[in-house]
């Protein structure tokens, strides 16, 4: 018989059945496609074997003036400046205490010690620093006690409790001789608090009074727990960021990665804001803007109110006849979710409409257009700007916004919002990754999966669709490193990485798991059986060619609403010709598989000896 050539419609169709994706691609892991062709996505290796605390859903990457690259983590634990390789803490100081403010307690056979202090205003997992500190008599001495501790456990607002280690962090346990507390000198220094790594329902957004309690005051997790969100953006040299619903910290690059970042109200200067849900430096004419912020002579936070600082002065917040500083609010919601820069102006998604806010010069400095009353974003990290569009996700849909907004027309949009978890939906990120011309979207799946493990992604210059799996929190693609950056979701430890995307082929050193697959394939409409004889494989191979192989799977079955039975499986190598097979059903799916080290591949163009087979 002829061989026949299939021309497999280019992207993944998720929006009906396998068996209405005739001749198209159904299905697809770690695959884009490109040219309209099938392909395996660039591998990832890590930025570094150092591992950081906590969960980082905040990336930002920035150079000084001395060329010397930084970039900025912010996890639910810990703020992070990272140098080369080094991953430095600059988590700012919420309070110092005064020398005998703390005292220790321990007890025999125990390794946990107790701290006792006013009203220290720490929930679980917060992190405290003593100095100063005598021993308590035995084996909790003063090398113990005299370093940073994660407070595992708060009793009352007076105390807390830490569990003892060397200075090594092996675990220490007192004995009978730790009778004392401290002495008259210790000094706790406390970092800001902690934030939680999953979105509670009823305790965040929208639970309780907005500014019911001043940022770092003691407070119950149950109460006031939510996601920890940084939004972060250099300031020249320097870095600026802000904890969701907490203060401003400035980092002076000046002062070098030992330093420790402070709040702005710290800094002189006049009316800098408390509290907010984003910041960000405007790109054109350098003004810090703070979304979602307390209105000058306000503790509270109005959570449609924008300010910002006057021009190339991040500390200057009071509005005069000779700066450009000032505010202005949305009428429209009850809370800005986000914002994104975009081409010459700002988008700003409150929980209903979408704002272009541009610069316009004295005396109003900014000016607010409404764009959309009847959109929004599914989270404040749901848009992404790529080459000059803002791409976003919502609740429903995706869309783009290039002077208007469109809907993107999706042909996996009913797999991926059937299948998301609203209930975590403010961990949703999107990415840019402009080597490929694409932007994705990673969310997490099912009602019992918290985390993010799947993504979507879309190709914005062949407007085609794929999706896939990677457990990612963050994702950084154009900036001042050769390689898209992108943090771990490792919940079980608080071990995350760093890693470098699109660099090689595999999974940090380990196979990458890569599938394309077809949806039914029949001749006649499905009136007749399908003999399948020899498969001719077009296939382009890089890197190590030598080793480099796919499997080559055939499933059948004879009715759409009928599982699939593999049928033959080949192996395709640098070397293959063609295969002989013998595959027949009245419907047909291939799959195109690899999973070894080394090597990517591309698909080309697949021939069958395809024969039409008797009736049933």
């Amino acid at each position: 018989m002829p061989l026949s050539k299939i021309k497999f419609a280019p992207g993944v169709n998720k929006e009906g059945t396998e068996y209405s994706a005739d001749a198209g691609w159904f299905d697809a892991d770690k695959i884009r496609f490109r040219q309209g062709r099938p392909e395996k996505i660039g591998g990832w290796v890590k930025y570094s074997e150092t591992s950081f605390l906590g969960v980082c859903r905040s990336i930002h990457d920035w150079a000084s003036l001395e060329s010397i690259r930084y970039i900025g983590l912010g996890t639910n634990l810990k703020f992070y400046v990272v140098e080369g390789n080094s991953f430095n803490d600059i988590t700012p100081i919420r309070s110092t205490t005064s020398a005998g403010d703390v005292t220790f307690a321990a007890t025999n056979g125990s390794s946990t010690i107790t701290a006792t202090d006013t009203s220290h205003g720490a929930v679980v997992n917060d992190f405290v620093t003593f100095s100063s500190a005598a021993s308590l008599g035995g084996n909790i001495t003063a090398a113990v006690l005299n370093q940073e501790y994660q407070i595992t456990a708060v009793p009352t607002v007076n105390t807390y409790e830490f569990t003892a280690k060397d200075t090594s962090g092996t675990t220490v346990t007192a004995n009978s001789s730790d009778t004392g507390n401290g002495g008259s000198s210790t000094v706790g220094a406390y970092q800001i608090n902690t934030g939680l790594n999953d979105f509670l329902e009823g305790t965040g957004w929208g639970a309780g009074a907005w500014g019911m309690s001043a940022w770092g005051s003691a407070s119950s997790i149950s109460a006031a727990g939510q996601l920890r969100l940084f939004s972060q953006d250099n300031f020249g040299e320097d870095l600026l960021f802000n904890a969701r619903g907490g203060g401003i910290f400035f980092w002076d690059e000046s002062g070098g990665t030992g330093a420790r970042a402070v709040n702005i109200t710290s800094l002189s200067g006049s009316d800098q804001p408390t509290i907010a849900l984003q910041i960000m430096t405007s790109d054109i004419d350098q003004h810090v803007i703070a979304f979602g912020v307390n209105p000058i002579g306000s503790s509270q936070i109005d959570p449609l109110f924008i300010r910002f600082s006057d021009q190339e002065n991040a500390t200057d917040w009071t509005p005069t006849a000779t700066n450009t500083a000032g505010g202005i609010r949305i009428n429209s919601g009850s809370q800005i979710i986000g914002a994104v820069q975009g081409r010459q102006e700002i988008l700003v998604f409150t929980d209903v409409s979408l704002h272009s806010m541009r610069f316009v010069g004295a005396p109003f400095t900014f000016q607010l257009q409404t764009v959309s009353t009847d959109i929004s974003m599914i989270s404040p990290n749901a848009a992404v700007n790529a080459r000059g569009s803002v791409y976003f996700m919502d609740k429903g849909g995706f869309y783009v916004y290039n002077g208007s907004v469109q809907p993107l027309p999706c042909s996996v949009k009913q797999f991926v919002f059937s299948n998301i978890n609203l209930g975590q939906a403010f961990k949703v990120f999107a990415a840019e990754n402009n080597a490929f011309s694409e932007v994705m979207w990673f969310y997490p799946v099912g009602s019992g999966n918290t985390e993010i493990t799947n993504y979507v992604s879309y190709n914005y210059a062949e407007n085609l669709w794929s999706v896939g799996t990677l457990e990612r929190a963050a994702w950084r693609g154009t900036g001042t490193q050769n390689f898209p950056l992108a943090t771990s979701v490792i919940t079980t430890t608080n071990d995350n990485f760093l890693y470098f995307h699109e660099n090689g082929f595999d999974d940090d050193g380990s196979a990458m798991n890569a599938f394309v697959e077809s949806g039914d394939l029949e001749v006649q409409d499905g009136e007749r059986f399908m003999m399948i004889k020899r498969i001719m494989p077009d296939f382009a191979f890089t890197g190590a060619t030598d080793d480099a192989s796919l499997s080559m799977t055939l499933k059948g079955k004879d009715f759409p609403l009928q599982s699939a039975t593999t049928l033959s499986t080949s192996t395709i190598t640098n070397s293959s010709t063609q295969n002989h097979v013998r595959a027949r059903a009245r419907h047909q799916i291939v799959r195109v598989e690899s999973n070894g080290l080394g090597y990517g591949w591309r698909l080309g163009d697949l021939r069958f000896d395809i024969k039409a087979d008797g009736r049933r």
